[in-house]
Order: C-alpha cells, then sequence, then structure tokens
C-alpha cells in the first residue's frame, strides 16, 4: 500500500512554528507531490514562507519536516524546498524629523562652514514683499557670478518654493544631513518642501527655533559666497534665534512706503539694533506701480518714506523696487523676474550689483 496524501500531512501537521501554529495550520505547504515506486516513496514538497527574511529561518523547520517524513513507512526519501511568497523588504530609509527642540550652544553666534557672507532680509509686518525681493536679489546675484544660497526661514508660511518653482523632496541619505536643491542657480531650502502643500505648521516656539537650527546646520550648503536668509515678518522667536545664534553679515529691511508699514519696518530695524546686527541697508518694495496697458505710474502705497527713514537713522537706502504684474506673475510661475531678460529684471541687477559693489555680496 503506498503513501496517502493525508499521512503526509498529518507527519507536516505535527512540525510546530517558532512563531505558533504548524506547517498545515499556517498553510505553507506546496507542490506535495508522492512518487511511489517498487523500492519505496519519495516525498516532495515545498515550505512556503512569507517573506525572504522568514524564509532563512526556517533551516530547522525543514529539517524537522524531512525527518518526520524519513520516518513514515514505506518512505525511501524526502525533498524539501523553501521559499519566500513575496519580495524581500527592502531597508528602510533614513528618517528626517524636522522640528525639534535646539541643542545647546556655547560661545555666541558661530560661523556657518563654507559660507562667505550671510544676510538676514527682514521686514516688520507681513504682504511688503519681502520674499518676492528675497528670491529675485538670490537670482540676480547668481546671474552676476555669485555662488548664492536662499534659505526660507518662514517656518509657518513658507513661499520659496513657489516662487522658485521646486516642489521635490530635498534628499537625506543618512537621516541627518540634508541635500538642498537647486533653482535658477542658487541652492536653496525651505520647510516647504518637506510638507503637502497645504499642510499647516503648528509647533510652539522651541521646535520653531529646532527647525530654523536644523535648515541651517544640517543642510549641506557647501562653498556660498552669500546666504540670503528669508524671515517670516516680525520680530519673533526665529528673529531672535537667528541672530543669538548665527554669525551674521547684517540684515536688510524691506518695507513698502506706506506709513502704516514703515511703523513696523522701525521696530524690526529697531530689534537687529538691539540684537547687535548691523543693518546693511534699507529697501522700499511696491514703490510705484507700473500700468501693464499704458505704462502710467501711480504711487499706491506713497513713495519716498523708506529712503527718508534711511536717511533719518542714517542708514544706506539701497534702492526702490517697482510693483509690476510682471513680477508677480513671474513669482506664482516659479520663475523670478530676476531669471527673465524682462525690462523688470533690471532694478533687481542694479540691487545686486550694489550689494556687490560696497562689498555686502
Amino acid at each position: 500500500m503506498g503513501v496517502s496524501r493525508e499521512t503526509v500531512m498529518a507527519a507536516l501537521a505535527g512540525i510546530a512554528l517558532p512563531g505558533g501554529g504548524n506547517l498545515v495550520s499556517q498553510d505553507m505547504i506546496r507542490a506535495l507531490t508522492i512518487d511511489d515506486a517498487e523500492a519505496g516513496a519519495t516525498v516532495r514538497f515545498v515550505i512556503e514562507a512569507a517573506s525572504p527574511e522568514a524564509a532563512r529561518q526556517m533551516s530547522a523547520v525543514q529539517a524537522q519536516a524531512e525527518v518526520a517524513l524519513r520516518a513514515l513507512p514505506g518512505v525511501v526519501a524526502v525533498q524539501a524546498v523553501t521559499t519566500a511568497h513575496g519580495p524581500a523588504t527592502k531597508p528602510a530609509a533614513p528618517s528626517l524629523k524636522i522640528g525639534q527642540h535646539p541643542t545647546p550652544q556655547q560661545g555666541g553666534p558661530q560661523k556657518l562652514t563654507g559660507i562667505d557672507r550671510i544676510i538676514a532680509i527682514g521686514s516688520g509686518k507681513g504682504g511688503v514683499g519681502k520674499s518676492t525681493v528675497s528670491s529675485n536679489l538670490a537670482v540676480a546675484l547668481a546671474r552676476q557670478g555669485r555662488r548664492v544660497g536662499l534659505l526660507d526661514a518662514d517656518i509657518y508660511g513658507p513661499s520659496q518654493p513657489r516662487m522658485m518653482g521646486v516642489n521635490r523632496r530635498p534628499a537625506s541619505p543618512d537621516g541627518k544631513i540634508i541635500e538642498p536643491v537647486i533653482a535658477h542657480g542658487v541652492t536653496m531650502m525651505s520647510l516647504g518642501l518637506m510638507l503637502k502643500a497645504d499642510e499647516a505648521v503648528i509647533w510652539r516656539g522651541p521646535m520653531i527655533m529646532g527647525a530654523l537650527q536644523q535648515l541651517l546646520t544640517q543642510v549641506a550648503w557647501g562653498e556660498l559666497d552669500i546666504l540670503l536668509i528669508d524671515l517670516p515678518p516680525g520680530t519673533g522667536d526665529i528673529q531672535l534665534t537667528l541672530c543669538q545664534r548665527t554669525q551674521l553679515t547684517g540684515a536688510i529691511v524691506v518695507s513698502t512706503p506706506q506709513d502704516v508699514a514703515l511703523l513696523d519696518a522701525r521696530k524690526a530695524l529697531d530689534m537687529f539694533l538691539k540684537l547687535k546686527t548691523p543693518v546693511l541697508g534699507l529697501i522700499e518694495n511696491m514703490s510705484t506701480f507700473c500700468c501693464p496697458n499704458c505704462g502710467h505710474e501711480t504711487q499706491i502705497f506713497g513713495h519716498g518714506g523708506v529712503k527718508a527713514d534711511a536717511a533719518r537713522l542714517d542708514l544706506p537706502f539701497l534702492g526702490e523696487l517697482p510693483l509690476t504684474l510682471a513680477v508677480r506673475e513671474a513669482g506664482d510661475s516659479g520663475t523670478p523676474i530676476a531669471a527673465t531678460d524682462a525690462p523688470e529684471a533690471e532694478a533687481y541687477a542694479r540691487l545686486a550689483h550694489r550689494l556687490i559693489a560696497g562689498g555686502m555680496a
């Protein structure tokens, strides 16, 4: 009488698995064949594990199964193979977490290795075009031969990814060092590249300060002539942390000529003064509006207020920038106007030239 399938399966059911159950109850037996011959039966089967990792742990179970089947009456040979149901589990990519408490730092403000100059671009209030100035100035400096970095330090409202036309998440091969992205000749980094487009950052001050520290010290900036830091509006945690922990070449304050904007711009100037950060100059943005149809200039927000404040405070006035439809459309499209040969790019080119000529960039 030959060896039956039921007899073989009953023997295999007696082989316990390390994680519980047995070869039969866990449905791991495949391709079972029994070849009867005059000398006896040869039993062949496959043990199918859930993964290659699990299969590598089944050698002892396979050996027990072979011994149990050879002990059956009429069985003269057993041939078993262990295989895996799915592909090998890929190693998990290193996890980079942005937003944590800052680490202690001794010895006052520190230099960033490989970066010659660091300039913070701030404003007292939002809506004055500070981020637009930052992106266009960075591109204008790069077009004039400078190695430029741009850090979007507006953690709550990062806008540089959109303005610079970047949506690729930065790589972090080891979960520690962040590889920045390159756009329009500028090395840039923004927390916005690490988040979904509409995802809000709901962090308290310590996490914000920790995120800024990571964006400054864990990004592989490389060798730069100048790093521009686009600050959030106001005089809060980001500004305080930056000025106290990083050696800045200085700060540039952007404002519209409107009286309400100037009130807040003066507070930003006072902040930099109290934090002993040199103010390199003031920029009057949206100085005039140029009609795209007739070319007529209108001073929507007034005119000359920033220049007058610079003179009163004995600070450099770096120039006026117009409010034009082309500048807005270029920023929304991800190609700053300074990256083009449009007439509106000239104002940013002059600003970049002035910074270079004055040794600030």
